[in-house]
């Protein structure tokens, strides 16, 4: 099977207002759980992997094996994308590129603006030879997750305009109050940021942070331009509830299959409620 790239789906999303989930992985559980979930849904995926757990699942080569012997295995039809999600420094994105990766997020949210443009153009440079989408960011997204800590900044419309233009991106993860891990009260977004932001680039845009947002906020950012959506705190919500709830029911049980059947077809619910959300 061959991957394909952000611009195969994003901005028919974005036109139709629906948006493509992201669910990043952490382990074979997670991928097969997203990956029948989508081809139930028929509708296509991102199959995200953080570069700071790259190295803990077997490294870019064994991902890309990984993804593409279970796609098989299981008759995937639907497009999937395999991308990068904030990758640390350039070598990490071009690593994630030729290992067959199609699709890269360099993240130099943190940089300053001069910086972070200059890393994300030369990621952008030699991703275009190889025909690999990428995608940049602006501001903080706060919050703790798979050890990306941060406390929440907005991104600059100026600075957004400046990052997709001069940087060439395909997509612009804005950051406008969303955070990663779990949200302490009530999420607020920046839905009129957003709108100036969107009406600007006019690329598709990249909420990260959307686990635990309310149903109604995730609706109103694919209206404005959020046409690729990522998950992660959820699933494995979902992945440690389930494993409690087993063991403290089933105190006797002893076979790892038996648990990672429970454990999956629970994965596989959470994400196809996702997809519903975001394609409806």
């Amino acid at each position: 099977m061959e991957f394909i790239t952000l611009n195969g789906i994003l901005p028919s999303a974005v036109r139709e207002k629906r948006a493509i989930p992201q669910f990043n992985i952490n382990g074979v559980i997670w991928l097969q759980a997203v990956l029948e979930a989508a081809q139930e849904e028929n509708y296509p995926i991102i199959i995200g992997a953080t570069d700071r757990v790259v190295d803990k699942l077997g490294g870019f080569k064994f991902i890309v094996s990984m993804v593409k012997d279970v796609a098989n295995q299981k008759k995937i039809t639907i497009p999937i994308v395999l991308h990068l999600d904030h990758g640390q420094s350039f070598e990490r994105c071009k690593e994630a590129i030729d290992a067959g990766f199609s699709s890269v997020m360099f993240d130099g949210s943190k940089l300053f603006i001069d910086e972070n443009i200059a890393i994300t153009k030369k990621v952008s440079e030699y991703a275009r030879k190889k025909g690999v989408s990428v995608e940049g960011e602006i501001g903080t997204v706060g919050g703790n997750e798979d050890g990306i800590a941060g406390e929440i900044k907005y991104a600059s419309k100026n600075e957004c305009l400046r990052l997709v233009n001069e940087a060439n991106i395909d997509a612009l993860a804005a950051a406008l109050g969303s955070v990663h891990g779990e949200y302490k009260g009530e999420p607020n977004l920046g839905f009129k940021e957003m709108k100036e932001i969107s009406d600007v680039v006019k690329i598709p845009l990249v909420l990260h942070g959307a686990s635990g947002l309310p149903d109604k906020q995730i609706r109103k950012a694919i209206e404005l331009g959020h046409s690729k959506i990522n998950i992660n705190t959820e699933l494995n919500q979902v992945w440690a509830y389930t494993l409690k709830d087993i063991f403290q029911n089933n105190p006797t049980i002893s076979l790892p299959q038996d648990v990672f059947d429970i454990v999956r077809s629970k994965i596989k619910l959470s994400a196809q409620e996702k997809i519903k959300l975001f394609k409806n």
